[in-house]
């Protein structure tokens, strides 16, 4: 069975950290935005295509696009292609779309959840934590000062949800969205993996083979 689990996340709640051994416990492949842009190389694209998008909404052209990028099929996409970022979003999409025909795997971010949302074997997380929570994480993980860590939570809360927001016409973090929300920080982080876990499995056994 081809399950595909996107996962989105609150900066500081420990989200990438969780998806990576929720995917090891499943034998899942693991895709975060590095190794999204590494697969988009594969198929012909430039590895840095997405860089400056970093989940956020844009309509400029792309400095590192304006000599044209050569796709996979042998196109070629120029300058006065308006490569802009609603372009990049399409691109991104059908790259999303690939790894998830390839076989179980976990995506983080980028609008997976929206992009995948007719496949029948999508389970759609979303993990949080209570802001102070979050900062004291960055804090401690990240060696960030207090202020850092604030400003840092702010500006990725903003980002992520005007991104995700602009392309699906949805709410970021938005309970209705997803098959589950957890608060990261009510539970250790192996137990939270453990809670995931078992929470997969059982969504699994109710899906159409």
């Amino acid at each position: 069975m081809k399950t595909v689990i996107t996962l989105g996340r609150q900066l500081g709640s420990n989200g990438k950290i969780i998806g990576k051994a929720l995917a090891e416990q499943l034998g899942y492949k693991f895709y975060d935005k590095d190794l999204i842009a590494r697969v988009a190389k594969e198929k012909g694209l430039s590895e840095n295509l997405f860089d400056e998008m970093n989940e956020k909404p844009t309509s400029s052209l792309l400095y590192s696009l304006v000599m044209g990028v050569q796709s996979s099929k042998g196109l070629y996409y120029q300058y006065n292609d308006m490569l802009n970022g609603d372009s990049l979003f399409r691109l991104q999409a059908d790259v999303i779309k690939s790894i998830a025909e390839e076989g179980p795997c976990i995506i983080v971010g980028r609008c997976a959840d929206y992009i995948l949302r007719e496949n029948p074997h999508l389970i759609k997380l979303f993990l949080y934590a209570d802001a102070e929570e979050r900062i004291k994480t960055l804090m401690s993980r990240d060696n960030m000062s207090e202020k850092e860590a604030r400003t840092a939570v702010s500006k990725a809360d903003k980002r992520r949800s005007n991104y995700y927001n602009f392309y699906t016409n949805s709410t970021w973090g938005n309970v209705n969205n997803y098959h589950l929300c957890l608060d990261t920080a009510a539970l250790p982080i192996d137990e939270c993996v453990n809670f995931l876990h078992s929470f997969v499995k059982e969504k699994e056994k109710r899906f159409t083979k």
